[in-house]
């Protein structure tokens, strides 16, 4: 059975992308089928993975404008076996090209339909923002894991997204879950990073994976390489946990 799991927080830089492509990577790593959508204008998830989104054909937006078929929308990525649904700058215009379609929300967990049961795991990589897009990667998927870095904000914006969930459960995805938070950045030297995962842990009533990501060079460098972290620097602590926490994902799905 297929799990679709959209990667979301509307704050910039909390090592959305970043948790995405590896998790994502990781996933595959560990022998499971697995597609990741880049749902980003920025693109970075598909650049991320090796493929050049200048070059690609049939992107995202193709997909969501019906201009494509989901399969032909489809890129290979530089893992072995898993496929990405490319992004580039195109999909910033979406949003109002979506404005007169009817149902407009379901357009990509309609598209995903179609092919959900050829894959384990489905990865989609939400926009730092709450918009169409997200509220789209949020009707297709089962559940949606929550990236914090481990900084001074990390709260903030949180209750916005919260309050999104919420409402997409209430009147368009009624069976859609918070999968977990996963802590980023972590730097165990730091009092500071101590004490915002004890004060997430107080003030949220929700799941929290184990895992903690650490602030770490080499994952900062692999996406310009192209490479997931396990490909770039197998040996690496960022690798070591992403691997991790695709081991706590994969035994959430037997939950």
């Amino acid at each position: 059975m297929s799990r679709i799991i959209a990667i979301a927080n509307q704050k910039g830089g909390v090592g959305k992308t970043t948790t995405a492509i590896n998790l994502s990577a990781c996933l595959a790593e560990a022998g499971k089928r697995v597609l990741t959508i880049d749902l980003d204008p920025q693109g970075n998830m598909t650049s991320g993975l090796g493929v050049d989104k200048g070059e690609v054909e049939n992107t995202v937006y193709e997909l969501m404008l019906d201009e494509c078929s989901i399969k032909e929308s489809m890129a290979d990525t530089v893992v072995e076996g898993m496929k990405v649904i490319p992004s580039n700058v195109n999909l910033a215009g979406a949003e109002i090209e979506l404005l007169g379609i009817p149902e407009k929300e379901y357009i990509l967990k309609n598209a995903v339909d179609y092919i959900k049961e050829d894959y384990d795991f489905i990865i989609i990589d939400c926009p730092p923002s709450l918009n169409m897009l997200t509220i789209n990667a949020m009707t297709t998927a089962d559940t949606i894991l929550v990236p914090i870095q481990c900084e001074y904000y990390a709260l903030e914006g949180l209750s916005q997204l919260m309050h999104t969930i919420d409402l997409v459960q209430q009147r368009l995805n009624s069976n859609l879950k918070i999968d977990g938070i996963v802590f980023t950045m972590y730097d165990a030297r730091t009092n500071l990073s101590n004490q915002v995962v004890d004060n997430v842990r107080a003030n949220l009533d929700t799941k929290i994976y184990k895992t903690l990501i650490p602030r770490n060079i080499r994952l900062a460098e692999a996406p310009s390489y192209g490479l997931p972290i396990h490909m770039y620097d197998t040996k690496s602590a960022g690798a070591e946990s992403y691997r991790l926490l695709a081991k706590e994902v994969m035994e959430r799905e037997v939950d």
